[in-house]
């Protein structure tokens, strides 16, 4: 039986890191890690930050149709892992009320200024189509 996205969202509970996908100039694509910082109450949106002058923020101001991936704890009988593989619009959002709706204290490690760091922007990715493997189980939601 096919997840809900509800169902989705407890099993991403506990999932930190994701791989952030985007389309470089060149047509090339470039995945790094992100955290979510525990901002995990799913609803089909993904909130990471970073500045202005990263190569992820340009990659998405020409392109915004980005991808996620992550894994999970064991899946079923905790023979396999779990993936998702999130398909979304992204935006970069500049809002100080956005930051601090989403800041948490562990991002001082690299942001000491907090939400007042010059060239912050947060990054919203809205996800359309989430793909999952559980075990056996796989199954596609389209947003």
């Amino acid at each position: 039986m096919p997840l809900t996205l509800e169902q989705l969202a407890e099993k991403m509970r506990d999932i930190d890191f994701t791989m952030l996908s985007t389309r470089t100039d060149g047509g090339a694509i470039g995945a790094r890690p992100m955290s979510n910082n525990r901002d995990v109450d799913y609803d089909g949106d993904s909130w990471f930050f970073t500045t202005t002058d990263s190569r992820m923020a340009a990659d998405i101001a020409v392109d915004p149709q980005v991808g996620l991936t992550l894994q999970g704890k064991a899946g079923l009988l905790g023979l396999r892992p779990f993936f998702v593989a999130l398909e979304g619009r992204a935006e970069l959002i500049r809002d100080r009320a956005q930051f601090e709706a989403h800041w948490t204290k562990d991002l001082e490690r690299w942001w000491p200024e907090g939400p007042d760091t010059p060239g912050l922007v947060l990054i919203r990715v809205h996800a359309q189509r989430a793909h999952y493997w559980d075990g056996e189980d796989e199954g596609e939601i389209v947003l």
